[in-house]
């Protein structure tokens, strides 16, 4: 008897469901909440300081952190100027505090400095080094340089864009951190080298001639968040963001000066 029962409430429930089967098909769409867009908040790099009683301070960016996108993305230029190249200046302000050095020049620093310091010359070189990049690049800048600059490239490299192939090809072959630059002796002859860590041409003992005029930083903090492991591509794209006219202004210093 129960299984009859039960064998009746199946079947009414299968033609219940056959004829309102039309009805089941009209389904009511429910939106979806509105996702928001989330916005992350760009500092100020005036606002960037170092810690109380540092001597060397933090230079502000001359641009804002997203001046150079697409090419150099704002979160990156926020984390390695903001945490990076800050740590670089309060870990030198504590390494020659009640020194010498604490009275000297970042160059002077580096022209003279024993390489076995290893707290002055990763931190200090870290220091220099970023102060330098920044310099170097900016935003709407002219692709090539021109004048005396320009003149030099195409005599001690060919043409500009061997130039732009030699000096990428630099930075990949760099293992690891490090930088590659670009040198100028008294004379105006170009060359171009490569440094590891936070070493630099200022360091004499390294033996390395010639007077830094544009550099590049291939740490992978300085492109891993955009372009991970592909180097080349920030590279090429580094190219975007040289500002020539400050470039050119290094080597006619440099050839002027004879420093």
């Amino acid at each position: 008897m129960k299984k009859n029962v039960f064998l009746a409430v199946c079947i009414s429930s299968f033609l219940w469901s056959c004829n309102n089967s039309k009805k089941l098909e009209e389904v009511v769409e429910v939106p979806l909440p509105e996702t928001e867009e989330v916005v992350v908040e760009m500092g100020n790099p005036a606002d960037v300081k170092v810690d109380e009683g540092g001597a060397f301070e933090m230079i502000p960016l001359p641009y804002a952190y997203n001046a150079l996108e697409p090419f150099i993305d704002a979160q990156t230029m926020e984390i390695h100027f903001s945490k990076h190249h800050l740590a670089y200046a309060n870990n030198l302000n504590k390494a020659i505090a009640g020194t010498e050095m604490a009275n000297m020049s970042i160059e002077d620093i580096l022209k003279k400095l024993d390489l076995e310091n290893k707290a002055v010359r990763n931190n200090g070189g870290g220091y220099y080094n970023h102060n330098f990049f920044w310099e170097i690049l900016g935003a709407n800048t002219a692709k090539e340089p021109s004048g005396a600059l320009a003149e030099a490239i195409k005599k001690d490299f060919g043409s500009f864009d061997n130039f732009k192939t030699q000096f990428i090809e630099a930075g990949l072959k760099q293992f690891g951190s490090g930088w590659a630059w670009l040198l100028t002796d008294k004379n105006g002859k170009l060359t171009i080298t490569t440094t590891a860590n936070q070493d630099n041409p200022l360091m004499t003992k390294l033996g390395i001639t010639g007077t830094p005029i544009m550099a590049v930083d291939v740490w992978e903090h300085a492109y891993y968040l955009k372009y991970q492991n592909k180097r080349k591509d920030y590279l090429e794209n580094f190219f975007n963001v040289i500002n020539w006219v400050k470039v050119s202004e290094k080597y006619t210093a440099a050839t002027q000066t004879g420093i």
